[in-house]
């Protein structure tokens, strides 16, 4: 894995200069500290572990040696949370040590352009020049110190703090012998992100199973891109319990296209191994097809397709052929990774009547609480999580069971998703 030096060069430049300008006005914190040996100490914290991040992403771009693609992510998923964990707050105590120094820029300019004597310039001693400097620095660490602890939180607690999302949702063209059908939704788990945390996941596996499902729907992208990442994770999926049945579709990830293969013999092989990794779980992979689902004399269709996005994503979906024959059934479930895919083809072609789709993670970022839900994703996704309506259809967006890229979510659990029929 290689990045390129348009993107790190400058990104390597942005962060020495965090460390330079948030030094700046650290050091006059420091010199009120009487003991020399702390002031030593969080001196050497503070340019080590910046030195110890900056060696990670000039080994980063210099190309990762003798690791496997797949061990890959979780490096760079520790990056990322380093950077996070220890420039974002910088970003934040800066803004603070800039109005600092706009504050002295201003009586400059004022005491150039004015032409002030000397006299009638306002006199502070040092020493209260010092206690306003320090009241802001002092005021930048404390705000600083949130978004610390936000993150920190994110990358240790919140990426494991699964929540159950319910929704009771009523059809008039439900057969009455589904009324009361209870379906639970995941997606995107990006197993290799996780790297090996089997204990975390069978208490979420748990959590699924309490709900008591008739049916579980994986709505894709259980790899961030190979299929080793799958490695040791059967036993610990396949527990999940439904009582009518389990099933799945793939997502843009789960294709293999986030990497270079030396053979497209090679790349075939990485997406049937994930396809079967699917069976082994204990899940029926829909390609493009659907199943029917019975109850006593009563039936439904469950809808598959393959991944279909918005360019750059691939759209390997064929809602034709996966609707086809299930035209003639009076009650309709599709699943679809992309909720893109509901605007482009559900809603005008098709009478299917509920969507689950996954795909955005809601960003792993966002509020959702008092009334308020936004999440950065929204300007990319409208339809990003929870349940949408237009007329007698509906879609339900779940954000995510794993993470990727950075390896934590701050105010957006990985959720677990409980609708019933009702």
């Amino acid at each position: 894995m290689r990045a390129s030096a348009f993107v790190m060069i400058p990104l390597l430049l942005i962060m020495l200069l965090l460390d330079l300008y948030s030094w700046r006005g650290i050091r006059p914190l420091l010199a009120k500290m009487k003991r020399s040996i702390a002031k030593r100490l969080f001196g050497f914290l503070f340019w080590g572990i910046s030195a110890i991040i900056f060696s990670g992403f000039i080994w980063f771009m210099a190309g990762i040696k003798n690791v496997k693609q797949s061990e890959a992510y979780v490096f760079v998923g520790y990056l990322v949370a380093a950077f996070a964990v220890f420039y974002i707050p910088k970003f934040v105590f800066i803004v603070f040590v800039f109005i600092k120094d706009i504050q002295l820029l201003i009586q400059l300019i004022l005491k150039w352009f004015g032409g002030r004597k000397e006299k009638r310039v306002p006199q502070f001693n040092s020493e209260r020049k010092m206690e306003r400097s320090e009241f802001l620095y002092q005021m930048g660490l404390i705000v600083a110190a949130i978004p610390f602890a936000s993150i920190v939180y994110g990358v240790t607690k919140g990426k494991f703090a699964y929540r159950v999302m319910r929704e009771k949702i009523s059809f008039p063209n439900l057969p009455k012998a589904f009324k009361g059908l209870k379906i639970v939704q995941i997606s995107d788990m990006h197993l290799g992100s996780f790297n090996k945390k089997y204990e975390q996941i069978e208490k979420a596996v748990e959590l699924i199973n309490q709900q008591e499902p008739d049916l579980i729907l994986f709505t894709g992208d259980i790899v961030n891109n190979f299929a080793e990442e799958t490695e040791g994770w059967a036993p610990v999926l396949k527990k999940m319990k439904a009582k009518i049945g389990k099933f799945s579709v793939l997502g843009n990830h789960d294709y293999g296209d986030y990497s270079h293969w030396e053979t497209p013999e090679e790349k075939a092989k990485n997406l049937a191994a994930i396809k079967h990794f699917h069976k082994e779980m204990g899940f029926r992979l829909l390609l493009n097809e659907s199943e029917t689902i019975t109850i006593g004399d009563e039936e439904i269709a469950l809808i598959g397709v393959e991944n279909w996005g918005k360019p750059p994503f691939p759209q390997h979906g064929d809602l034709k052929q996966a609707h086809s024959k299930a035209e003639h059934q009076p009650f309709k479930i599709l699943m679809s990774h992309d909720p893109s895919h509901w605007d482009a083809e559900v809603l005008p072609d098709s009478n299917i009547d509920i969507t689950f789709a996954g795909h955005t993670h809601g960003m792993q970022f966002g509020v959702e609480r008092a009334g308020i839900k936004w999440s950065p994703i929204q300007y990319k996704y409208p339809r990003w999580g929870g349940l949408y309506r237009e007329g007698e259809q509906y879609l339900y967006v779940n954000r995510g069971f794993g993470y990727i890229g950075f390896p934590g979510r701050i105010g957006m659990p990985p959720e677990i998703t409980l609708v019933e029929l009702v």
